[in-house]
């Protein structure tokens, strides 16, 4: 049938991105002030039509990925930009879907504009009338009073949002969006680009064993995908990475500021893997100053400069030289700013709020409630142990990665995967720090499948409203039961990047 073909599962995914779109306009996370007549809360029977719909585009967008992406492990070649374009573009104009964040990032660069001290207060100190005012009365009741856990490089953007727009919601919103999709062409650069430089040593990376052609270059004589000019390999990358339902929903429909964060920082990691390691670690630094984790990628960069330098020269070289550029960007960014060092307190601000995804936040609070009349010791021991493990399981893979057992860029997709997994605050779309990384150089491997399967189950954690209902929950648990299910009957290769070292022994640092 044509709709499981490759052109069919494209205008399939544009139509679920389409119907998320229009459910959108009346069950998406609509404004309390400033919507206008488009973006206003409807009745109650509208909302709920329009959440159906929503559901029922987002399930077509899932159906028509999952197709489209064994379509790519068998081999075919298709325009896979064409795809993200026709996915991406109904939700260019649509209101928030599944988060009201972006109101937060509005009010936060108004507070910046008003003079306010953004790490020490929340959004509930702009006034009516402040510019950021209406985007505050929209922030959800957690996040009223609690200081931004952002860096100042972000918070930047946010100013300049609300300046070129007056603070009014929706070109506020809009322009936010275009932030998130500049996000998105980071994104598609980085991993097309480490495709190109990693991709023949990246193992079976597909049927044969080597996408992209013998040159190993996105774009070359060897594989295109329909013209696109994107090799089979990239192709694949980026069916994972940039087409993956739950990047779509959340960066590009819920604007949320981690697709940012993992373009800025895959960028990073891939100007060090072709050797201009400086020009990396400063965009890894802009990265850390839009949300902190991409620093783990300094730690792997440093294994990359190690493992070309040699010696102990090397080693000392890969562990001071990263963090010391990182480092003069971060204070840097905070100085240009003006919104001062507050950033470093406010880290784990975030950690406050219990999610249901946290598995150690789960696990603290259910012992501390039979072991204990007050949970929260019980709970915060728990959770300190999970960053424990988490770091533990961070320090293996740099090991392995410098032994060259792994490659480092696979090392650092499975260390943010690690790290989401027992971190003390969880949301659906942290996934995506390790799964764009891991998309990048081991797409069709056992853990990318397995990736792709949490991310089709977790993109209906959260309702379009921004709410988490039970029933996003018991829909999350359905598709990963049959993805789980699909992904034992039908195994990708167990195996991840080869053992060799994939950097040239001497490339030119700049």
């Amino acid at each position: 049938m044509w709709v499981f073909s490759a052109s069919g599962c494209r205008w399939l995914g544009a139509g679920g991105s389409l119907a998320i779109a229009v459910g959108g306009y009346a069950a998406g996370t609509l404004p309390v002030l400033g919507g206008g007549p488009l973006w206003e809360a409807r009745g109650s029977a509208l909302t709920v039509a329009g959440a159906l719909l929503a559901y029922l585009g987002l399930t077509l967008l899932v159906a028509a990925w999952w197709r489209y992406g064994v379509l790519l492990a068998r081999g075919t070649r298709d325009g896979v930009l064409a795809t993200l374009a026709c996915w991406t573009a109904p939700l260019l104009l649509a209101p928030p879907v599944h988060s009201a964040d972006v109101y937060s990032y509005i009010a936060q660069g108004g507070m910046v504009l008003e003079g306010h001290d953004v790490y020490g207060a929340g959004p509930s100190v702009l006034a009516p009338g402040d510019l950021g005012a209406d985007a505050a009365a929209s922030v959800g009741g957690n996040w009223t009073d609690t200081p931004a856990p952002y860096g100042p490089v972000f918070l930047l953007l946010a100013e300049a949002v609300v300046k070129l727009t007056g603070g009014a919601i929706v070109p506020a919103v809009l322009g936010m969006r275009l932030v998130a999709l500049g996000a998105l062409a980071l994104i598609v650069w980085a991993v097309r680009g480490l495709r190109a430089v990693r991709g023949p040593a990246g193992g079976a990376d597909g049927p044969g064993g080597r996408d992209g052609g013998s040159a190993g270059r996105d774009g070359g004589s060897g594989g295109r995908d329909g013209g696109s000019g994107v090799s089979g390999g990239a192709g694949g990358a980026l069916w994972l990475a940039a087409l993956n339902p739950l990047l779509l929903v959340h960066v590009v429909g819920g604007m949320h500021n981690d697709g940012l964060m993992i373009g800025l920082m895959l960028g990073g990691v891939l100007l060090a893997a072709r050797g201009r390691w400086v020009a990396g670690c400063v965009l890894i630094g802009l990265a850390m100053m839009v949300k902190s984790p991409a620093a783990l990628a300094l730690l792997f960069v440093g294994v990359m400069i190690a493992r070309r330098d040699g010696g102990v020269r090397g080693v000392l070289k890969g562990l001071l030289l990263p963090g010391l550029v990182a480092g003069a960007v971060a204070a840097g960014a905070t100085l240009a700013a003006g919104t001062g060092f507050g950033w470093l307190g406010t880290q784990s601000v975030a950690g406050a709020i219990h999610t249901p995804l946290s598995l150690t936040s789960d696990l603290g609070l259910a012992l501390g409630t039979l072991l204990a009349d007050d949970a929260d010791p019980v709970k915060g021991a728990v959770r300190n142990l999970g960053l424990l493990a988490a770091l533990a399981i961070i320090a293996a893979l740099a090991w392995r990665a410098w032994r060259g057992r792994i490659d480092p860029v696979l090392g650092l997709g499975l260390s943010l995967v690690a790290l989401v997994a027992l971190s003390p605050m969880v949301q659906p779309w942290y996934l995506l720090w390790g799964t764009v990384v891991v998309a990048a150089v081991a797409w069709h491997s056992r853990a990318g499948q397995l990736l792709a399967v949490l991310s089709a189950a977790l993109v209906y954690e959260t309702a379009p409203s921004g709410h988490t209902p039970w029933y996003g929950f018991v829909l999350a648990v359905g598709v990963l039961a049959g993805g789980l299910v699909w992904a034992w009957r039908d195994r990708w290769p167990a195996g991840a990047p080869s053992a060799g070292d994939p950097y040239p022994e001497r490339v030119r640092s700049r």
